[in-house]
């Protein structure tokens, strides 16, 4: 596959929640949460684009469809007032109790109904928003023990979910979000490949794709660069989430090229030549002991990363790619790599 020419200027994007507070499952908050208008007016400063969203980012559930519309549009004016758009709407199901087995492979069938409500509603709210990509993370889509569901019905159920959304509006688009493994201890649907073979199961394949996250393809064992290659290759990279991952720990959402500047590279010289013209989407938090007043560095930090490693995947010369490739030669290869990302 020839490169393609890439984009130009990149828009970026992160999500409110990428500002928080420092809590974590072993310790409380460590600095003071900053209200959503708070965080708006910080995207401009800091010279992002777009806001990722959940849907009750936007508005409360639980509100009637008149108090959700009219809470949708404030939101929306905001945006718009702050020269911001809407990435997507992701259906945040996964703190309710009705969804503690699952939302849309529950064993409950009121509690899957709840999921699939308030998943059409997200759609519903994503129209408000102008944005016709809805994100579906399947956050509890999984078990802890295997027996506790069966696994070939439950990927049939969340086959009938995105059909479900697919009909609630004909413009939406739905993006598959993979993680293998946390909250759940096993997930289905695990990666970006099983979201991607689902894609072409459903009512309309032309508007089902894939977001990938970096750190979600580590956990996997798996090279980020190549599950965003293998999604540009079927046309269906329509979101990434940047950031980075010590090991195959818990979901870090280190600092852009923070673990693995190599890697970085490689995600980047992939976004690159596959031209990838979506949104930069950034997924990072900064530390826990990260001080209030240099709360906003990870964001600061991984968009100057990204900026500097395309200029240097810009600068690779391909023809000595190429003549390494030919003589199968991979150790010059790799030495002319590492020598490029240092400067050489």
């Amino acid at each position: 596959m020839s490169a393609k020419k890439p984009v130009s200027n990149y828009k970026f994007t992160f999500g409110p929640w990428n500002i928080s507070t420092g809590s974590d499952p072993f310790g409380p908050a460590v600095r003071q949460e900053l209200d959503f208008a708070h965080k708006i007016k910080i995207y401009k400063e800091l010279g992002f684009d777009g806001v990722q969203m959940h849907d009750d980012d936007i508005v409360p559930a639980g509100l009637t469809w008149q108090e959700t519309e009219r809470g949708a549009k404030s939101v929306k004016k905001i945006l718009d007032d702050h020269g911001l758009v809407c990435e997507f709407v992701a259906p945040r199901l996964w703190e309710d109790p009705r969804t503690v087995d699952g939302g849309y492979t529950s064993n409950s069938a009121s509690d899957r109904a709840y999921a699939l409500d308030r998943s059409k509603k997200a759609v519903d709210i994503a129209k408000i928003m102008d944005t016709n990509d809805i994100v579906l993370w399947l956050a509890r889509e999984g078990t802890y023990i295997r027996e506790a569901k069966c696994p070939i019905g439950s990927v049939q159920r969340i086959l009938d979910a995105v059909d479900a959304l697919l009909k609630q509006d004909s413009k939406i688009r739905i993006l598959g979000e993979m993680k293998p493994n946390e909250p759940m201890d096993m997930a289905y649907l695990p990666t970006p490949g099983h979201f991607l073979a689902l894609c072409y199961k459903t009512i309309d394949p032309s508007r089902c794709g894939v977001l990938i996250e970096s750190a979600h393809s580590i956990l996997a064992g798996l090279d980020p660069s190549d599950d965003m290659a293998n999604a540009i290759w079927h046309g269906k990279l329509w979101g990434v989430h940047l950031n980075d991952q010590n090991g195959l720990k818990y979901d870090q959402d280190k600092t852009f090229g923070a673990v693995d500047i190599r890697r970085a590279f490689n995600t980047i010289w992939v976004l690159e030549r596959g031209g990838y013209d979506g949104y930069i989407g950034l997924d990072v938090k900064p530390m826990r002991t990260t001080k209030p007043e240099h709360q906003l560095k990870h964001l600061i930090n991984s968009k100057e990363i990204f900026h500097k490693l395309v200029q240097v995947a810009r600068t690779v010369d391909e023809v000595k790619v190429q003549a390494f490739r030919d003589d199968r030669d991979y150790e010059g290869l790799e030495a002319y790599i590492l020598s490029h990302l240092m400067g050489g």
